[in-house]
């Protein structure tokens, strides 16, 4: 089996302007997928994460502060999943709560390297 990471991008919440009832609808079916993901035993870990943005770029390590409003797209968290192989994580991945928001899971491998 090899791990691969569910990267969740797009709209924030707050920026699309869901009422609290929207929200917490919402995280309801979040939660009963990561439960049905660790019941089947591939859920190995992940997070959501706060709208804050802050990039160090460059030589001269630039640092901008930036918020959901200023990105076209965000990263609102992931999850590492156990599968083997891509065509298994698209297949966890349909069950992706907010595909009517036009929100994206992005698959991507995790690279294992020998040492």
């Amino acid at each position: 089996m090899k791990e691969f990471m569910m990267i969740f991008t797009g709209s924030e919440y707050a920026d699309l302007g869901l009422t609290e009832e929207d929200v917490q609808a919402r995280m309801g079916k979040w939660f009963a997928w990561g439960s049905k993901m660790e019941e089947a035993g591939i859920l190995k870990g992940g997070h959501a994460l706060t709208p804050q943005i802050r990039k160090v770029t460059g030589v001269n390590r630039t640092v901008t502060d930036l918020s959901s409003a200023e990105v076209k797209e965000i990263v609102g968290g992931y999850y590492i999943v156990e599968a083997t192989d891509f065509d298994q994580v698209q297949e966890i991945a349909q069950d992706f709560p907010d595909y009517d928001l036009g929100n994206t899971v992005e698959i991507r491998e995790v690279m294992v390297f020998d040492q």
